[in-house]
């Protein structure tokens, strides 16, 4: 005898019930456009927080950083010394001669340089550190994931800054700072808390 055909979405019989059974329904599947669900809410992974990107977008924001600290490695900043140049020193006691093809910032702005240099090694070795994790399907929310992106794209802001002659350096590194801190507040706490702790730290000297 044939066993009469039960909608999916019908409710669970008594009996199915009692033995442990799901009676044949099913959870709705998820409709584009709703918010999301409570569960997913509780763990951090709404539309505005970290967990809520995709790893493949991720994969390529860290392939352009990659690219951009690769380019920023290999054109330093002034250029080169197109000929031998014979020249003062910087404390004038001696006369100097500078090698064509040496990199220009190098032999006048030495600490720059240097800074410069170790920005763009640092943000391409973390982007590349990044790309790998993704790679390899390491979870998006992971810290080793966030703490990559943090370092290469703050080191992006770093190179910017050094490579203009007319800031200080101190100054320089105070801003990479602040970019750092500022980058790892936004994606490693979640939305409430977050907004908390940026009305604290930007508001907090006014309160009485």
């Amino acid at each position: 005898m044939a066993q009469p055909r039960v909608h999916p979405n019908a409710a669970a019989a008594a009996g199915d019930l009692e033995m442990g059974g799901n009676g044949g329904v099913f959870p709705p599947l998820p409709v584009r456009g709703q918010p999301a669900s409570v569960n997913q809410q509780q763990l951090g992974g709404g539309p505005h927080t970290w967990v809520g990107n995709d790893a493949n977008t991720l994969l390529v924001v860290a392939t352009l950083i990659t690219t951009l600290t690769y380019q920023f490695g290999t054109s330093i900043p002034g250029g080169y010394w197109q000929q031998d140049t014979t020249a003062a020193s910087r404390d004038g006691k001696e006369q100097v001669t500078y090698r064509a093809g040496d990199p220009i910032m190098r032999d006048l702005h030495r600490p720059r340089y240097w800074v410069f240099m170790g920005a763009s090694w640092v943000g391409f070795a973390s982007s590349m550190m990044m790309t790998l994790s993704l790679l390899v399907r390491m979870p998006v929310d992971s810290r080793h994931v966030r703490w990559s992106f943090v370092v290469a794209y703050s080191s992006l802001v770093l190179t910017f800054v050094v490579s203009q002659p007319k800031t200080h350096l101190s100054l320089d590194l105070l801003i990479w700072a602040a970019v750092l801190v500022f980058l790892w507040i936004i994606v490693s706490l979640h939305p409430d808390r977050r907004a908390r702790v940026i009305q604290e730290l930007c508001c907090g000297g006014r309160e009485t």
